[in-house]
């Protein structure tokens, strides 16, 4: 399948601005200098004992003491790779049994991991699992409970555009740094490295990430985890004020799966399409731009199997050709589909595989609902 346009639970288009996921590369043993560093780019659950719950938000200072002792450096190697030896990450403590949460990214491939806890402890940890698809992964130490802290989890459906928000991590290595700023922007969808699906739901945030923050905390003001940084969109290679972060709803319900497996299932529909836009929405002669229209379906998907239907013609108006002919998604589960990113937090956030879903479509201009049963995303 080409790896353009939008995949449900798909992928995202291409994009002039690049985004670098937080992670440090090191080509040697040795870190020296900043020459060495390149940038390559439905409740919370928690187990075992958690931090309790302030009423009352922290001060910044009193955020930072609250969870510096959680927040943990990880160094991987990656024996055999003639151009990535190893690099730099962050995690945090999940649970009092030594599972410890980062970025996939940060050690996919990786042949051996070390945790430094904030007392300079060091510990080899256990690669337990990943899920690249959300860039999430769960590695394990096998450590007293004194060294222990786990965060709290927070429920991240409550952040608002505007609330502060503070980042903890090892940027460039540098141990216990935080940085604070605040949630610029909800349900963004940004590119996974190597698959053709995009992460949704995800919070853009103006808090400061930077290489080797990958796989860090990003806490509210009372100390709970709402994100895990994973990547800035920069033209540059460094911070210009757009970090992203997975969004803890999305942690609490992939990471018990990654214990208990080392594996989480994603829910499927295998159809790619584009969202109606005012210039599409004018050639079809719709009254909104609005909804997501289907190009393609994949051959034995549940798209297939439950009749939704792909582009079939393409009309050309003032010079340009624009796809039709294809069902054009308005709702799903009755909630409204404004565009790609509705449809992909819904399966993030509700659905699992196994489940059905109920599309609302135009087809031929009558709506129609057609019912489907989800299954396992495949590794495109």
């Amino acid at each position: 399948m080409a790896k353009s346009g939008f995949v449900v639970g798909g992928i995202v288009g291409a994009t002039a601005i690049i985004l670098l996921f937080t992670f440090i590369i090191i080509p040697s043993q040795e870190i020296g200098t900043s020459d060495l560093i390149t940038s390559n780019g439905h409740d919370a659950t928690t187990l075992g004992d958690v931090l309790s719950s302030s009423k009352s938000n922290l001060t910044l200072i009193g955020l930072f003491e609250k969870s510096e002792e959680s927040v943990v450096k990880i160094k991987v190697e990656r024996i055999g790779s003639a151009t990535d030896t190893g690099g730099l990450g962050s995690g945090f403590v999940y649970d009092n049994l030594g599972h410890i949460i980062t970025n996939a990214h940060v050690v996919d491939g990786a042949n051996k991991a070390t945790v430094t806890f904030l007392d300079g402890s060091q510990y080899n940890a256990e690669i337990i699992g990943e899920d690249k698809f959300t860039d999430i992964a769960v590695i394990k130490v096998s450590e007293k409970p004194r060294l222990l802290h786990p965060l709290q989890m927070g429920d991240s459906s409550l952040l608002q555009v505007g609330e502060q928000v503070a980042a903890i991590g090892n940027p460039f290595g540098l141990s216990g740094s935080m940085t604070s700023g605040i949630v610029s922007g909800m349900g963004r969808l940004i590119a996974t490295p190597d698959t053709a699906f995009s992460i949704p739901d995800v919070i853009q945030t103006d808090a400061a990430i930077n290489p080797g923050n990958s796989g860090g905390p990003l806490l509210n003001m009372k100390g709970q985890v709402i994100g895990i940084n994973t990547a800035i969109q920069s033209g540059t290679g460094e911070f210009a004020g757009v970090g992203f972060a997975i969004p803890s709803n999305t942690v609490s319900k992939i990471v018990p799966a990654l214990i208990e497996d080392g594996k989480y299932t994603h829910p499927w529909i295998g159809i790619t399409g584009q969202d109606i836009d005012p210039d599409l929405a004018q050639a079809l002669q719709l009254k909104q731009a609005k909804g997501f229209m289907i190009i393609t379906v994949v051959d034995g998907s549940p798209a297939d199997k439950a009749g939704l239907k792909g582009r079939t013609i393409t009309l050309e108006t003032g010079g340009k050709e624009y796809p039709a002919g294809g069902d054009i998604i308005i709702s799903v589960d009755d909630k409204e589909v404004r565009k790609i990113s509705d449809i992909l937090i819904h399966l993030q956030r509700e659905k699992s595989v196994g489940d059905t879903m109920v599309l609302g479509v135009l087809r031929d201009g009558e709506f129609l609902h057609i019912t489907l049963e989800l299954v396992e995303r495949p590794d495109l």
